[in-house]
């Protein structure tokens, strides 16, 4: 059991458990500090006011066994204790998303417009609807997808599983395909950007990702490319391999070359967006399509489908 002072007036010093181990920093705040908003959040980290083992460390550090986290006197936003309300619809139509399920992991195509946990205003999302669905298991994320990316997302029902998932994913042996749709003709050359990338946050406390050489390393890999075009719109069609997974990466790195991607709000071309929609594209045309898994104590080796969503099909067929 996590060993700390629990007065919310005082500095918290929390012994990190064979439960948190591997946990990034972030995550294991989160869940501590329910209700502080993530903005100020991420400042106490950056600010050095939480340290590990007297140290500043970075959000996404991983906690080991026995690890001192110092957490300071923070003010905490008033707890909802509303019970979460989640639309019937909603469960089924996740419990009806689910692509592959074992005893150790779930993997579900995410839908568009669906967070994969609350905060910032969001009451609930993808993982409160699957403990839901799943209340005997210790669900958890695996990894994210931004709430208006689709498609392939793991879960893990047990810590060893998420762990064995987190470990697959920081090498080569889980593969992270996506389709896109980009504006204008994709260069025919240009099968991989690799530009280094920086999260900052704004005056405003919104977080936004640019392209930097003080950044860290981004690698997107074009696989196969098409070009369309109807109605006078010029748009091209991206299989893309993630090798790494930065925050925003394969929107950023799109942005980065000129070819932002559809219905994109936060990175991409306003006026390329307005004529996608008079086409019938209302959504990020960013799809998370496959995955590919190495065995592991836990699954078989794996190649795990999320069919194309319809906006997609309507750009792409009959043009």
């Amino acid at each position: 059991m996590d060993k700390k002072i629990s007065s919310p007036s005082s500095v918290q010093h929390i012994e990190a458990s064979r439960e948190q181990q591997g946990q990034r920093l972030d995550n294991f705040l989160i869940k501590t500090l329910k209700n502080l908003p993530r903005t100020r959040l991420y400042r106490l980290i950056r600010k050095g006011e939480v340290r590990v083992n007297k140290k500043r460390v970075k959000p996404e550090y991983k906690l080991c066994i026995g690890d001192c986290i110092r957490i300071p006197p923070v003010r905490l936003q008033q707890a909802d204790e509303s019970p979460l309300n989640i639309p019937a619809q909603l469960t089924e139509l996740i419990g009806d998303s689910i692509l592959y399920e074992n005893d150790a992991i779930v993997v579900v195509n995410k839908p568009c417009g669906l967070a994969v946990h609350s905060g910032s205003g969001v009451r609930y999302g993808l993982i409160d609807v699957m403990r839901g669905l799943r209340p005997q298991t210790a669900i958890e994320l695996v990894h994210r997808l931004d709430r208006d990316t689709s498609g392939c997302l793991i879960l893990a029902k047990n810590r060893e599983a998420l762990l064995a998932m987190q470990a697959l994913l920081r090498s080569d042996d889980m593969q992270k395909h996506y389709i896109a749709v980009v504006k204008g003709r994709w260069p025919g050359d240009l099968f991989r950007i690799e530009t280094r990338l920086k999260r900052e946050t704004m005056p405003n406390g919104e977080k936004k990702v640019f392209a930097d050489p003080a950044g860290q390393v981004a690698d997107t890999v074009i696989q196969s490319m098409s070009s369309f075009q109807r109605n006078g719109v010029v748009y091209s069609y991206l299989n893309i391999l993630l090798k790494t997974g930065r925050t925003h990466q394969i929107r950023v790195h799109c942005q980065s070359v000129g070819h932002e991607i559809a219905g994109d709000t936060k990175y991409g071309d306003r006026e390329f967006n307005r004529q996608l929609k008079q086409l019938g594209c209302k959504r990020l045309m960013l799809h998370a399509s496959k995955l590919d898994l190495a065995p592991t104590a836990h699954t078989k080796a794996l190649e795990l489908v999320a069919p194309r969503p319809e906006e997609f099909k309507l750009l792409l067929e009959d043009v």
